[in-house]
């Protein structure tokens, strides 16, 4: 089942005592590590658990927050992105993979 936060800091800081403590980034093709120096190709990660937030005066203010696991690396980590018209593009590969389906 999944929790259920009020604010994106509430939900990192929860995901990170379970052990999602590596910061991902976002990129074309990849998820980047870049702690440990690592490009995950979407085969290569899970989505765990999504979560929306958007904010509170400007809905544009919006953020999407995945708990994501790769056993290839043996890692678990967050990404946190926009979602919408400020979201970057990214491959077909990559869009699929984040489709979040519980």
């Amino acid at each position: 089942m999944k929790n259920v936060y009020d604010t994106l800091s509430q939900a990192v800081a929860d995901l990170q005592d379970k052990g999602y403590t590596e910061d991902l980034n976002l990129k074309k093709d990849c998820l980047e590590c870049r702690a440990l120096d690592y490009k995950i190709l979407a085969d290569e990660f899970e989505v765990d658990v999504m979560y929306r937030f958007e904010g509170d005066s400007n809905p544009d203010d919006s953020s999407i927050l995945f708990a994501i696991s790769s056993d290839t690396y043996k890692i678990k980590g967050l990404l946190i992105d926009a979602y919408g018209v400020y979201s970057d593009p990214l491959t077909s590969d990559m869009i699929e993979k984040l489709r979040y389906r519980p």
